[in-house]
């Protein structure tokens, strides 16, 4: 599994870090980074989560 991130349209609010901290973090300068880019199975239902939690559809979850 492969998660992105279209920058130009994420907000930084911080609903996918709150889902899953060992994938997204917003940091102290307001941006959003992804921690681990092809986090393992055991994430999959997290990582999805907070795909679909994302107010603004910036998170790309690929196989």
């Amino acid at each position: 599994m492969r998660v992105s991130v279209d920058f130009d349209v994420c907000a930084s609010t911080g609903a996918c870090m709150q889902v899953c901290p060992e994938v997204f973090e917003v940091r102290r300068d307001g941006y959003l980074y992804i921690l681990v880019e092809e986090p393992g199975e055991e994430l999959r239902a997290k990582v999805t989560m907070a795909a679909d939690m994302c107010p603004t559809a910036a998170i790309t979850v690929d196989d």
